[in-house]
């Protein structure tokens, strides 16, 4: 494991200046101007106006990844990929521009470099699932500007539960979706086993983030080629610094580790399985 990552001290208060939809979901975009620029796969944990009212719920701040950040000058506009399911995530999702978003981070580990966990990759495969193609939009940049090579497969649930897709940027994006409103009528993970097959086994690594069946058919997938992987796991988290240990999740070796502080980004071979405790869909 490597070393653990030093969350910056403190909540920032960031000006919202603007609120997309993209599909089903929305694009909450914000002004950091005190805070470092993240890297793909890093996190942070949001909370918006009028959170933990007189009407009680939400009592705790949400994690998102972050799909966006551009510097200019000395600020970062942040850009995040919301889906409203609950208290919480409605807050979030109806932000409008000028109201606050409350945020802490950036949080976690990022992807790795290709180079250090799949040294013999020619290339990389990026496999996202609803709104866990976030991370995987800024990824694609960076590794973009790194020039390496890249596949993007990404997977929706059906239309009320896609969007987003304008955030790669790119031409060469493969979709899967379960209704059939777009690309293949399957799973995302079925476009990742035609594609594992052959040559392009020996020769890819796989970055994910989804769903935790997802994660877990990807980690199979690429267990059984002896594919690199690296996937961003979901837990309930609460506070984001490890303390609470609610986003614990068991490791091959024995014992746990803490996905906040830890991850969220872990290499698939260190786990027995991504579909863990409390991690929801």
């Amino acid at each position: 494991m490597t070393e653990r990552m030093q969350a910056p001290f403190g909540r920032r208060a960031c000006e919202v200046v603007s609120n997309d939809a993209t599909g089903g979901y929305r694009v909450v975009t914000a002004v950091d101007r005190d805070g470092p620029e993240p890297q793909a796969g890093q996190f942070y944990m949001l909370t918006g106006e009028e959170w933990g009212s007189s009407s009680g719920r939400p009592y705790l701040p949400r994690a998102f990844s972050v799909a966006t950040a551009v510097r200019t000058d000395n600020r970062v506009l942040l850009g995040f990929l919301l889906e409203a399911v609950g208290p919480g995530t409605e807050r979030l999702a109806r932000l409008e521009p000028g109201q606050t978003l409350h945020l802490t981070g950036p949080l976690g580990h990022p992807f790795s470099a290709l180079g250090e966990f799949a040294p013999n990759a020619a290339g990389a495969i990026l496999v996202g699932g609803g709104i866990g193609i976030a991370p995987l939009a800024m990824l694609r940049r960076e590794l973009s500007a790194r020039g390496v090579p890249q596949r993007v497969l990404l997977g929706f649930r059906d239309e009320a539960h896609s969007g987003g897709m304008e955030l790669f940027q790119c031409e060469e994006v493969r979709t899967a979706s379960e209704d059939g409103h777009a690309g293949h009528q399957g799973y995302v993970t079925d476009l990742l086993a035609v594609m594992l097959e052959g040559d392009d086994a020996a020769s890819a690594a796989v970055y994910a983030c989804g769903p935790p069946g997802m994660l877990e058919a990807v980690r199979e997938l690429c267990a059984d080629r002896e594919v690199p992987a690296e996937l961003a796991m979901e837990t309930p988290m609460a506070c984001g610094f490890g303390s609470c240990f609610g986003c614990a999740v068991p490791t091959r070796a024995g014992g746990f580790i803490r996905l906040c502080v830890d991850g969220p980004i872990v290499n698939a071979e260190e786990i027995e399985s991504a579909l863990v405790a409390g991690s929801g869909h």
